[in-house]
């Protein structure tokens, strides 16, 4: 396999619909947010183009941006992610907020601590972290690194059109037949419609239907059965490279979950993130191994380094460690 110095993270291209479509094929059914569709994601495609050409003054929110992975060596695509300005423009991006109901009864000197599950939107506008996914043989090494961090740069250098706050769902446990024990003890009984289905007419992006068929009452998670108790805030095994990567930044996963699978959300404020907060100009990077990015838009890339960054990015970038020598 080819070295992790001959990764190219950079905006998709039309000429990539193939790799896409082949590693949407490879992701778990229901994991993720790429579907095996190839109408679906030239259209994906068109709009991260869009998003990338639209100057500064005209960035509405609504853009979604999908970069690749590639291995310059063999020219393979090898990996994606994707980052939506706005999570929900233009109507609401749904959760469930865990909290906890406390009631006591002084007669019978009892105090009952109750998880409760409570609908909103307190997510709507953050900025939204998407579509990653890494072929299994460089799930080893800088590779998901470089795939999920360098996004928060390519923010970092755009900020006026993002949030500052930083949020990504992450896939929830799954029966080894694809069904969700949550959505099928939540969702369902108010959805005529499986999982995948659910998800599928979400898009991952406002999840605005959820409002107008669920309550809005509180779900009092005791009542539920014990396999969508045991759910609530748990990891798919296929999304916990990602999942680590996030908690590494120091995102938190204590207060949201999807409301298809209950997975954990995690979320942070991206100049508390650890990759913007060690962030360097490409001048003052010295000794190790580093991702570094260049400072355009359209053209956007990030490598991982070491000593010194390309002639073709003038001196203009940024890098943040990813190992210094001691």
């Amino acid at each position: 396999m080819s070295s992790d110095m001959t990764l190219l993270f950079r905006p998709v291209q039309r000429e990539d619909l193939s790799g896409l479509l082949r590693m949407a094929a490879a992701a778990s059914p229901g994991i993720g947010s790429l579907r095996h569709d190839p109408a679906w994601l030239a259209e994906r495609i068109e709009h991260s183009l869009q998003a990338f050409a639209t100057e500064d003054d005209e960035a509405s929110g609504e853009e979604r941006y999908l970069f690749v992975l590639q291995d310059e060596a063999s020219g393979r695509l090898v990996g994606c992610s994707g980052v939506t300005a706005r999570a929900g423009y233009g109507s609401r991006f749904y959760s469930y907020r865990n909290e906890f109901v406390v009631a006591s009864s002084a007669a019978l000197g009892l105090t009952q601590r109750t998880h409760t599950l409570h609908l909103g939107h307190d997510l709507t506008g953050t900025t939204l972290l998407t579509s990653f996914y890494i072929e299994p043989a460089w799930a080893a090494g800088a590779a998901p690194q470089l795939l999920s961090r360098a996004r928060l740069l390519f923010i970092r250098q755009f900020a006026d059109r993002f949030s500052d706050r930083i949020v990504a769902e992450h896939p929830g446990l799954l029966e080894p037949d694809g069904r969700s024990p949550f959505w099928e003890a939540v969702g369902r009984r108010f959805f005529a419609m499986d999982y995948p289905q659910a998800e599928a007419v979400a898009g991952g992006r406002s999840k605005a239907f959820i409002a107008e068929l669920m309550p809005t009452s509180p779900i009092y998670v005791p009542l539920l059965p014990e396999a969508a108790q045991s759910a609530i805030g748990q990891l798919h095994p296929d999304g916990e490279l990602p999942f680590e990567i996030l908690q590494d930044e120091g995102c938190d996963a204590e207060t949201y979950v999807d409301i298809f699978d209950g997975g954990p959300t995690t979320e942070g404020r991206l100049h508390a993130l650890a990759s913007v907060r060690a962030a360097l100009p490409l001048s003052q990077m010295g000794a190790g191994t580093w991702l570094a990015c260049n400072a355009e838009r359209e053209g956007f890339e990030a490598r991982v380094l070491t000593r010194q960054a390309p002639a073709a990015w003038q001196g203009r970038g940024w890098a943040t460690p990813l190992e210094r020598e001691a």
